[in-house]
């Protein structure tokens, strides 16, 4: 399956259609910075002594973190590259594991759902997300809610 796709419209994309990320492996400057953008510097994800202590015998990563990995992976595939209007939310996330440092992230989505809208410039698209690590261990699933442009917005524009 390929890695990189180009723009989908809402036109363009089809109900059961899948597509794969990259993977990338995540570092402890994803740590750092997630906690500084955050604010949130809790021990369990930036005290390594203290980690080790715990129940994952490591530093994990922040739930958000693992959430804002999966978007970016939607976003580095192409498939809404300047179609989408915006991140309409989630029916539902799970993180039913952890993610380390060292941790090779990569996220399979399938479009569970294309709906029509009242307005004439975007649709609605869902996907379906799964991301797992090098282990083929789910660490995210969760439904993601697009506005998506048509085709016809951006011919207007022109």
């Amino acid at each position: 399956m390929a890695y990189s796709y180009e723009p989908h419209y809402f036109e363009d994309f089809e109900v059961g259609e899948e597509f794969i990320s990259v993977g990338r492996t995540v570092t402890e400057s994803d740590f750092v910075m997630h906690s500084a953008l955050s604010g949130d510097w809790t021990e369990l994800h930036t005290n390594k002594e203290y980690a080790q202590e715990q129940e994952f015998g490591e530093r994990i990563a922040h739930g958000p973190m693992t959430f804002v990995q999966a978007t970016g992976f939607v976003y580095r595939t192409g498939i809404v590259e300047r179609t989408a209007v915006a991140f309409l939310g989630m029916n539902y996330m799970d993180l039913p594991n952890p993610v380390t440092i060292g941790d090779t992230l990569q996220l399979e989505m399938e479009v569970t759902e294309k709906k029509e809208l009242s307005r004439d410039d975007a649709g609605l698209v869902v996907l379906d997300c799964v991301m797992e690590n090098q282990e083929d261990t789910v660490v995210f699933e969760g439904d993601m809610k697009f506005l998506i442009k048509r085709k016809s917005a951006d011919e207007d524009a022109e």
